[in-house]
């Protein structure tokens, strides 16, 4: 008997999900659930994380996050409109920018602002949160500036010469026309490059961390230093997962809005 091609596509799902469901059962049947308990879901140890873990670690992965996210937005956004600039030199400069920033790992690029850049300069980047959210908002900036730049690029030109010839300057019709439409188009990829941004605040323990600053899997590896257990660690994921799950999900949200629109 001849397979239709969709009866060979409903069988072959139907393999794939028989695979997936014996997996999941032999890994379930195979692990050790009484050690694994012990090592990484120590309720007593859990339970003595908090409210530490959420008034002093998140808060200040938060602060981080959102210190770093606005300046590097507000980067970004510049170095966006220095890509498009009809003068040359601006161009070159924010291409460099933008070519070294991202090239660099982020962990780099965070000890030349902590540690480098005082002892060549003699300059200390003020504040408690001054010097790691000014690393992440260098490195956020060089990333946004390409999201941005091909988010006012995707907006029709004639919207630019719509505005032009209602007597807008160039500036203001940027400003006021094509800048929101082109954060309208970007704002999925925004929220995605927000959530990285979360997660990069993990590399500030390479500046040193105090009790205003400590972030979130410093707190962790502090904690499984002091216990001797790995309960720590997963009290740290799961409340990564409680601030970005609601965020990606955001992002696919707006993702079904932007198509809804196009429709």
């Amino acid at each position: 008997m001849t397979l239709t091609r969709r009866r060979r596509a409903e069988l072959i799902r139907y393999a794939i999900y028989a695979a997936t469901l014996a997996l999941v059962t032999w890994a379930v049947a195979a692990t050790d659930w009484t050690r694994l308990r012990e090592s990484f879901l120590d309720g007593d140890i859990f339970l003595r994380l908090f409210p530490d873990i959420l008034v002093r670690a998140a808060r200040n992965t938060l602060i981080f996050t959102f210190l770093g996210f606005t300046g590097g937005l507000a980067l970004g956004l510049l170095l966006a409109l220095m890509r498009l600039s009809p003068v040359r030199p601006y161009r070159w400069a924010a291409a460099l920018y933008i070519e070294v920033f991202r090239g660099l790992p982020a962990l780099i690029t965070i000890v030349l602002i902590g540690f480098v850049l005082p002892i060549a300069l003699h300059v200390r980047v003020p504040g408690t949160y001054g010097p790691g959210s000014l690393a992440l908002a260098i490195v956020t900036g060089a990333y946004l500036a390409e999201t941005i730049r091909a988010g006012i690029e995707a907006v029709p030109r004639g919207q630019m010469e719509a505005a032009r010839s209602l007597g807008m300057s160039h500036g203001r019709a940027m400003v006021s026309i094509v800048i929101p439409q082109a954060f309208r188009v970007i704002l999925p990829p925004l929220t995605n490059e927000l959530v990285l941004l979360l997660k990069d605040t993990s590399l500030l323990f390479v500046l040193g961390t105090t009790d205003q600053t400590i972030e979130l899997t410093k707190f962790g590896r502090d904690a499984v230093s002091d216990t001797f257990n790995g309960t720590p660690l997963i009290a740290v994921a799961l409340v990564y997962l409680v601030i970005t799950l609601p965020l990606t999900r955001a992002v696919a949200w707006l993702e079904r809005r932007q198509k809804q629109a196009v429709r």
